[in-house]
């Protein structure tokens, strides 16, 4: 993938640093609406990231003030819609990504943006980011996964309180729904989602990829029939890819890794108790 994006369209923009892809929605003087433009140079990222060997993670923005304000409504009210049908795959109008997505909520996601967002694996959200879904207000049914992917993120209640009001949800009250995995300060945001991805990374991509299409593979599923998909994809791991002449290497990598957590807790734990 070129590192200046899928497209030379500045909609979207794409960086590649550190095998991680930043991809950012770009057109901020309309709240990064997904017109049909956008959406299609957004599904060609997906299509072209999925396949670059060179990337392992993507970190996905939006341009200030706002992440999304779902569907650009100017193209339903003048006339040209958007021809859903044609547009989406597997239940949206982009790949699935196989690689970790990691959302980096800068603002509002509301509606189409709250779905983009919830096809995101995680979310790390700056202390501005909020949520909605207006589906009703405007007379538009969900189409790219809402009514399936928000009641896994934040229960049944909780989904069709907001989509029954259409209010929003702050940060904060997200995290405690569980919509969002952390809230940071604005300025802190990106740099926080790429510590994320950078500790995605450092993994064996190999191995994260399988866990993660398990993920995906028993989610729905009875608990019985997710453990034995979990069972089978375990034995095949192991009889095809386990390697015990690195085990000792990694042992000894992740003890170190484990030693360097705690002593920055440590850290963190006495700069707050000294804080006044």
């Amino acid at each position: 993938m070129d590192a200046k994006g899928s497209a030379a369209d500045s909609s979207l923009l794409v960086e590649v640093r550190d095998r991680i892809a930043i991809a950012t929605l770009n057109r901020p003087a309309a709240r990064n609406a997904l017109n049909q433009d956008l959406l299609s140079h957004f599904a060609q990222f997906m299509i072209d990231v999925d396949d670059d060997d060179e990337v392992d993670v993507v970190v996905l923005t939006g341009a200030d003030p706002v992440f999304c304000a779902g569907l650009d409504l100017r193209e339903l009210e003048n006339g040209k819609g958007f021809q859903l049908g044609k547009l989406s795959t597997e239940g949206r109008p982009w790949r699935r990504c196989q690689k970790p997505l990691v959302g980096a909520i800068n603002g509002a996601a509301v509606t189409g943006g709250l779905e983009l967002a919830l096809t995101c694996d995680f979310l790390v959200a700056s202390e501005r980011a909020r949520f909605a879904d207006t589906h009703t207000r405007v007379g538009i049914q969900p189409y790219w996964g809402l009514s399936v992917l928000l009641p896994e993120a934040v229960g049944v209640r909780n989904a069709k309180y907001m989509s029954a009001t259409g209010n929003f949800v702050g940060a904060e009250q997200a995290m405690t729904m569980g919509l969002v995995t952390c809230v940071v300060a604005h300025e802190e945001l990106l740099s926080t989602a790429m510590g994320v991805a950078r500790e995605i990374v450092s993994n064996d991509a190999e191995a994260l990829h399988v866990l993660m299409a398990g993920y995906e593979e028993t989610i729905g599923l009875s608990q019985d029939a997710a453990m034995k998909a979990e069972q089978r994809r375990a034995i095949a791991w192991q009889t095809w890819h386990y390697d015990a002449s690195t085990m000792a290497q990694k042992r000894q990598a992740l003890t170190k890794r484990g030693s360097s957590k705690v002593a920055a807790n440590e850290i963190s734990d006495e700069i707050r108790k000294s804080s006044p």
